[in-house]
């Protein structure tokens, strides 16, 4: 007979990296910054793909403000940055290291498109990605949204609370 140390599950192995306390192996616990992680993967990358029902795919870097999705505005080549990141996300998500990676990358590179798109915005000569004003808010909010999942508190693994620490 084998003796489970206090505060595991019988069949728990130690061997899943993200699992908590009472996890087994194979069933490790989501985060909430995993859910996010995947959810706003899905997001984008269904915004990819919606918006070259838009674009077509020809003038990959055009600057015309009518061609919108729900009001921002896109090109092709925005779509595939869309497409880019909504599939780190779907990648990414199921571990915490993994979806804080991804939350990382939202934070910098969103953070980043947000300034470009405000030296850019109404310049056609430089703005390859089609931004308009819309867009530079949605990167300032994925770019948050980042920074939440990047910063998400960890979980303590000798707490058996299941209580996370700062």
């Amino acid at each position: 007979m084998t003796t489970t140390p206090p505060g595991r599950n019988p069949g728990y192995s130690g061997s899943s990296r993200d699992a908590g306390p009472g996890a087994t192996a194979g069933t490790a616990k989501r985060g909430v910054h995993q859910w996010l992680a995947l959810v706003i993967g899905v997001v984008y990358l269904l915004v990819g793909l919606a918006g070259f029902a838009v674009t077509g795919f020809d003038g990959w870097t055009e600057h015309d403000h009518s061609q919108t999705l729900l009001g921002f505005a896109i090109n092709p080549l925005h779509n595939v940055v869309h497409l880019l990141i909504g599939l780190l996300g779907v990648l990414l998500w199921r571990t915490s290291g993994g979806a804080r990676t991804f939350g990382w990358i939202l934070a910098v590179g969103y953070g980043a498109a947000f300034v470009y798109g405000l030296i850019v915005q109404d310049n056609p000569d430089l703005n390859v990605l089609n931004i308009n004003a819309a867009d530079n808010v949605l990167h300032v909010l994925s770019a948050v949204a980042g920074l939440v999942i990047a910063l998400w508190p960890r979980r303590d693994r000798s707490d058996t609370t299941g209580t996370a620490t700062y």
